[in-house]
This record gives C-alpha cells, sequence and structure tokens, in this order.
C-alpha cells in the first residue's frame, strides 16, 4: 500500500523526507551557541520552562564556551565514528532560544555555520514570541541559500498549560508565528510534548486534530520527561497524581491514535524523546528510540492505521 508520501511506511518519516531532499542520509549536530530565552532572563518571566534542562538532552560535545565551528567539528567527528558513510549534516540550533538576540549577531553565527564543509543546510529551534518581520524576512533569504527549518517549541495547544509550564506565551502567539513564518516560504517546523500535567488523552487528541490545520512542515513529538532538578520534579514529586505514567505500549497505542488524527502532509519527525536516564526523575522504559520507532511501525501495522487514517480538514 503506497501513502501520499510516496513510501510504504504507514506515517510520513522523517529520515525518509531527509533522504528525499538530499539524496542520502543526513545527520544533525546539535549545537548551544550560548543563546537564553526571554522567559529566563526577566523579559517575561524568571526560571524558565518547568520542564527544562536541556543539559538532559545536548550531547557531550555541546559547550556554550565553545565557538560554533569547534562544536560542528567535533560533532562531526561523533557522527563519522558512529555511522561511517557520514558525510552530509545539519547544523541543529537546539538549544534554548536561537532567535533571541540581535539580528546581526543571529547572522554571524548562522552564517558560520552554512559556510562550514559539510553542512548542507540549519534547523533553528525557538519560541514563538522571539522572532519578528525583520527576522523573518532574513530567515526568507537565508532559505534561498541553503535548506532552513525553523523549529517552534508550541509544546501545548491549551493557554492554561502554557501557563503552568511558565511557558510566557499563549497558543495564539505559536499560531501567529507559524503562520507568518510558513507565508514566507520558510520550511515550518513545531514541538508538541504529550503528557504535560493537568491534560488529558482527549486534549492530546484534539491537540493533533487542531494542529493539523497549522502551516507546518515539520512536526516533532515527545513524551513529557521529567528531569531532576527542574521546578516540574518538585511539581511531580508533590502532586505524582496530576502526571501521566505512560507505559511504552500505553503510549505508543496513544501515538497511534495521534498520528492517524494528523494532517498526511505533516512530517513527522520524531514520535517520542530520549533524555539522560541519570537526569530523568521517573523511570523510563529502557530501550533506544530506535527500538521504540520498530514497535510503534509494528503496531500501526497490527492495528492496520496509518497517518491521516481519520484527518479531517478544519478551519
Amino acid at each position: 500500500m503506497s501513502h501520499p508520501w510516496g513510501t510504504e511506511r504507514r506515517f510520513n518519516a522523517g529520515a525518509d523526507d531527509y533522504r528525499k531532499r538530499f539524496g542520502g542520509r543526513v545527520q544533525k549536530i546539535t549545537l548551544d551557541a550560548g543563546f537564553t530565552c526571554p522567559n529566563r532572563d526577566g523579559t517575561c518571566g524568571t526560571g524558565g520552562c518547568t520542564f527544562c534542562d536541556n543539559r538532559a538532552f545536548n550531547p557531550s560535545y555541546n559547550d556554550p564556551d565553545k565557538p560554533v565551528a569547534q562544536q560542528l567539528r567535533e560533532g562531526m567527528e561523533f557522527h563519522r565514528k558512529r555511522y561511517r558513510k557520514a558525510d552530509r549534516f545539519l547544523a541543529y540550533f537546539q538549544a534554548y532560544s536561537n532567535t533571541y538576540g540581535e539580528l546581526e549577531i543571529l547572522k554571524e553565527i548562522y552564517e558560520q555555520a552554512i559556510r562550514f564543509p559539510g553542512i548542507v543546510g540549519i534547523v533553528v529551534g525557538t519560541r514563538p514570541d522571539c522572532v519578528d518581520a525583520e527576522k523573518l524576512d532574513y530567515f526568507a533569504e537565508l532559505s534561498q541559500r541553503t535548506s532552513l527549518v525553523l523549529e517552534y517549541g508550541i509544546e501545548s495547544l491549551l493557554d492554561r498549560t502554557l501557563v503552568r509550564v511558565n511557558r510566557g506565551h499563549d497558543v495564539e502567539t505559536a499560531r501567529r508565528a507559524v503562520e507568518e513564518t510558513a507565508g514566507r516560504g520558510i520550511r515550518t517546523g513545531g514541538h508538541l510534548i504529550i503528557g504535560l500535567p493537568g491534560e488529558t488523552r482527549e486534549d492530546f487528541l484534539d491537540m493533533a486534530r487542531r494542529i493539523s490545520s497549522w502551516p507546518l512542515n515539520n512536526i516533532k513529538f515527545h513524551q513529557l520527561q521529567v528531569i531532576r532538578g527542574t521546578p516540574m520534579a518538585q511539581e511531580y514529586l508533590e502532586h505524582p497524581e496530576a502526571f501521566h505514567d505512560f507505559t511504552l505500549d500505553g503510549y505508543l497505542h496513544l501515538m497511534a491514535e495521534v498520528v492517524g488524527l494528523l494532517n498526511p502532509a505533516f512530517v513527522i519527525e520524531r514520535i517520542a524523546g530520549e533524555a539522560a536516564p541519570a537526569m530523568a526523575l521517573k523511570k523510563g522504559w529502557g530501550v533506544r528510540y530506535d527500538a521504540v520507532l520498530r514497535a510503534f511501525e509494528k503496531l500501526l501495522e497490527e492495528e492496520n492505521t496509518w497517518q491521516g487514517r481519520n484527518y479531517q480538514p478544519v478551519n
């Protein structure tokens, strides 16, 4: 059975999309360029998102004290040892909000990255409240010179949840940023967390229905991981009943429903996340992401479902 995205896989997988766009495997090199966030420095709050500690997700070569070129070089060495045929790379500005700064400073960092040998494009992770028309115009111009994805942390489509996790922006801000980015022809990504406290199974399914009408190209899903030392870790210890304790099987069945409702045009880059086990307060599943992905694809086959099977376009 062939699907609209041109493969027999039951969802529009990011790895397949990269192969089509770049002619082969592409590895992301995660970077920490030393940015912060407006809900950390007092602009719209302090303390950051209650779930956030980037150290739980960053590889060892990430260090904001290292120049971007050094992080790229060490990242390439890391991936070439792990994947012998790795020769094409994306510079992934992941840590914190990578558009939160003066445009001239941003230009210097991004231009350095796209000139680095072996880099075929960049991915810029940021918040919806950290872009403006001038920055988006620059990204539109940059996307004419290299492959570019502007990836927004949306996290939830419930304003009450965004307040609860100290996000510092509302859903409308996220929707507007996505529309203004996509309207300039920039490839646009979004990130959502499954399992934030106070949200229900129906909330997660409704999120899939609603986000499907947004002009996204790429989407990532992560299960909530409670990281030691964060404000959310304290909330979890005090009110564990507000949190979902997903088994792997339970999470995969939920994601099968979510993906079934999702716009089939979206490229799904991840259906779950990984964090350093030593930093996670809640016990993980004990398997790497590739095993999670295999189990998910097996479940889709067993359930005879696929991305967009129950998708209904809405305004």
